[in-house]
């Protein structure tokens, strides 16, 4: 499955598997996580909300533009959903192309589409306090 929101956790490795073919010279990952801290505030988790039947429809539309946008082989979007500690992974992206140039365009360009347009919504807890988050601003609950 090359578009898939999950609660479980995902491997890199599953995922390359899934795009190997012998015409792909690279494989651009970008591969996000929860860290330790935001706005200068301790972070414990973030919890992540989403409508799963629409994020996943959305992922599946960012993957097939950047398909036709770009001259790569593949893409794989996975998001994560629920309760995520420091540390866990929250997001899987990976393209694959005949060059690298290409892979990494499509990469970053599908994660900035993913930020903006997918129904999944995050919330920061902190030491001071759960923050939803939208854009680079944090909104005390």
């Amino acid at each position: 499955m090359k578009v898939r929101l999950t609660k479980e956790p995902f491997s890199v490795d599953e995922a390359i598997k899934l795009l190997r073919v012998p015409e792909s010279g690279a494989y651009v990952v970008f591969l996000g996580q929860v860290r330790n801290e935001s706005h200068g505030k301790k972070v414990h988790k973030l919890i992540y909300e989403a409508y799963p039947e629409m994020a996943e429809a959305e992922m599946a539309r960012i993957r097939e533009e950047a398909l036709s946008r770009f001259p790569i082989l593949d893409m794989l979007i996975w998001h994560r959903y629920g309760e995520l500690p420091v540390g866990e992974d929250t997001i899987l992206i990976v393209a694959s192309a005949k060059h690298r140039k290409e892979a990494f365009e499509a990469c970053s360009w599908a994660i900035d589409e993913v930020k903006k347009r997918v129904p999944v919504w995050k919330r920061e807890v902190t030491d001071e306090g759960t923050f939803w988050i939208e854009g680079d601003r944090q909104i005390p609950e």
